[in-house]
């Protein structure tokens, strides 16, 4: 039995405890599209030291911390998840989120200083009371795109200069077919949340990829969702779930080269997320928290990868299904 990540309806990832052999703390950030570059110190990793913290993506704000790959030194998203833990009594700080990617505000680095994600050449982001505030015309912002969670643009600090979020940054034009890198989340916009009044009536998250641990593959038996359910109106909480034997989701197992992974066009098969007949058309959907759901395992059968993805809807005005754990149980 695997324990899956913690989460709201405002995606937000949490743990992961695995029954069968360990997996590995959820990312909100790729863990393949992880990496931010600097001329000077080289590549930034956004993924989060293994196997220590996560760097989380909300509708909000960025949480945990960042590195420098060439020295390990850490960068701060936001004083709460700080590496010296909570310092938010001596130094309130973080990276926001408007909820329609585009982020504001500061990291910082014991190394380098301050960090600004928005800014010209008055300064940078300002508080107002709230949250961080980006300038009127900004010159730099680091984004991120709510149709693919790809970031973009630029940060910068006074002692290295500026931070590319992504290959494909306007000022530089493409250079990704010399260097191919970017930061990606699996966040993808909060709708209705901007102006810090979410009014969000439905919403999905996909996880990270998740490995059973068995060469032959397993058995996926059920899913449920640990939680309370919303009142009033209509509250769905439904699942799809995507297996492979590629941790990549491609479906040639001896190379694991076809494309695309994970999702994309794939309406059925290895790497497609699918519900109760085996196509992208359905879903399983528990009737409330606690209540476990059959995962046909006609499509999953024999296995090692898999994703899931969460989809939770409400009618406008009425109380947010909050869905406490994710739990897929399965057999060797």
């Amino acid at each position: 039995m695997v324990r899956l990540p913690s989460l709201k309806l405002f995606i937000t990832l949490f743990l992961v405890i695995g029954f069968f052999g360990g997996v590995a703390l959820a990312a909100d950030i790729d863990n393949m599209d992880r990496w931010a570059w600097n001329d000077l110190t080289g590549w930034i990793d956004f993924y989060g030291h293994p196997g220590i913290n996560r760097v989380q993506v909300e509708n909000y704000q960025l949480k945990q911390y960042a590195f420098f790959y060439s020295n390990s030194s850490d960068i701060a998203l936001d004083c709460a998840t700080s590496p010296n833990g909570n310092i938010c009594s001596t130094s309130n700080f973080f990276v926001s989120n408007d909820g329609s990617g585009k982020l504001a505000g500061w990291a910082w680095s014991d190394t380098y200083g301050w960090i600004s994600f928005c800014g010209n050449a008055s300064g940078g982001s300002t508080y107002n009371g709230s949250t961080w505030v980006c300038p009127a015309s900004p010159t730099y912002q680091v984004k991120i795109s709510p149709n693919n969670g790809d970031f973009s643009g630029w940060a910068w600090n006074e002692v290295i200069g500026w931070i590319s979020f992504n290959c494909n940054n306007s000022g530089i034009g493409n250079t990704c077919s010399t260097s191919n890198y970017k930061v990606n989340t699996k966040w993808h916009g909060c709708e209705g949340c901007e102006g810090g009044s979410p009014l969000l009536s439905s919403g999905s998250l996909e996880s990270s990829t998740f490995d059973a641990g068995f060469s032959d593959g397993v058995v996926f038996n059920s899913i449920m969702w640990l939680g309370t359910s919303g009142t009033g109106g209509v509250n769905i909480v439904k699942f799809q779930i995507a297996t492979a034997n590629c941790p990549s989701g491609a479906t040639n197992p001896s190379q694991c080269t076809s494309s695309p992974g994970w999702g994309g066009s794939k309406t059925s098969g290895d790497g497609a997320f699918v519900g109760s007949d085996g196509t992208s058309a359905t879903y399983y959907q528990p009737s409330g928290p606690r209540v476990p759901v059959a995962v046909s395992t006609l499509y999953h059968n024999n296995k090692r990868y898999f994703r899931y993805r969460v989809f939770l809807e409400k009618d406008t005005g009425v109380t947010t299904p909050v869905v406490q754990d994710i739990i897929i149980n399965w057999s060797p």
